[in-house]
Formats: structure tokens, sequence, C-alpha cells
């Protein structure tokens, strides 16, 4: 937090939320064994590589540079919904009065919408879905600009293979590597680097 108070984005009041499946194991037995039995449960993993996945999910609130604000846990049969409204609920307090943030469509619905809305006082964003009337289009390139800084953390930060084998682990997994995401994207602050995010410089 002290990382992103001491950014230019920590003040924008637009924010990214996205949610992301956290494998942790792949087969029946290490579900019976493992110590994340009880935590982890088996979700759904959206196209385009669609599968059904034993773990967690982390639901991730950004600043457009992918500085991490928000962050937390949930088990895959709670929803996306569900663990986001969790998080916000528990976090009111950072949100700036005139808060945006921009979503996927799978975060629809009246309830987590509403909640945003009349709670939170935020503006919530989402692409369009197809069963719905046309709203705001598919937001193509700011969807991107989500997708990619959980592609920089799962696969340059190596998340996707955490190897973590209790709730605990996993947890200090993922807080260690959004911290080190964290540094890099200060450090290109504050020596005026071109594109914040671009952290290939310490990828040794």
């Amino acid at each position: 937090m002290a990382l992103a108070q001491d950014t230019e984005t920590w003040h924008d009041v637009l924010w990214l939320l996205d949610a992301t499946p956290i494998p942790c194991g792949r087969s029946r037995e290490t579900a019976k064994r493992s110590e994340l039995a009880g935590h982890a449960g088996y979700g759904y993993c959206a196209p385009p590589v669609a599968s059904i996945s034993w773990g967690m999910r982390l639901v991730l609130i950004a600043t457009p540079d992918g500085m991490a604000i928000i962050w937390g846990l949930g088990n895959p049969k709670l929803g996306e919904r569900e663990i986001t409204k969790s998080l916000l609920d528990g976090s009111r307090h950072l949100l700036d009065p005139d808060q945006v943030i921009i979503g996927d469509k799978g975060l629809f619905g009246k309830g987590l919408e509403g909640f945003m809305a009349d709670d939170l006082h935020a503006t919530f964003v989402r692409p369009d879905r197809k069963d719905e009337a046309p709203r705001v289009g598919n937001l193509g390139g700011i969807r991107q600009w989500i997708e990619s800084i959980v592609d920089t953390l799962k696969g340059q930060f190596g998340l996707a293979r955490h190897g973590a084998r209790t709730i605990q682990g996993l947890l200090a997994k993922i807080g260690a590597k959004l911290l080190a995401m964290a540094a890099g994207i200060w450090h290109n602050w504050t020596i005026g680097a071109q594109h914040k995010r671009s952290l290939i410089a310490y990828d040794h």
C-alpha cells in the first residue's frame, strides 16, 4: 500500500477489477490430501482455455498501471461476485467519492451493481453481454489492460506455478509476487520510465 500511495495513479479515480483462478492441484488425490482442502474448490476457467480446475479464486483490484490496491482469495464455489462484494465492503475506506471501477462482464447482476452504486457510491462499468441491451460496448482496449495485469502476475512472476501447499503459504506467495510487481512499477515511476508496468529490465 505504501508503494501505491507513492505513485501518481494512487489519486486516479479509475480502478481495474478482475478475477482469476489459482490452480492448487491437478488430481482428485491431491484435492483429498492437500492442506488446502476446506479452502480450495472446483471452479470454471473461462475461454480461451476453458477448463475446470481445483484451487482458489483471486480477485484483484488495481490501478491502470497495474499497482494492486485490494486483493483477496475465495473458494470458487462462492463466485467472483460474492468475493468481490466482500472485498469492497471491507475496503470502502479506500474508495474515492467519484470512484470508477471497470470489471469483466462476468460480474453482472443487480446485487453487485446495486451494492456498488447504492452502498459504495461508485460507478461500475463492465462490457455488454449478448443477452442485454447495448450500454457501453465491449471495452476491448480497457479489458486488455486488466487481463495483461493478471497475465504478468501469473506468467512473468510465476503465480501459475506457485507450489503452495497450505493457505498460509498461498497467501504469502501471492503477497510476495504482488509486492515484487508493485516494487517494479514504483521504481519505474521513480526513474520516469515511459511504460510503468514494463518489468523486462528486472526479469533475470
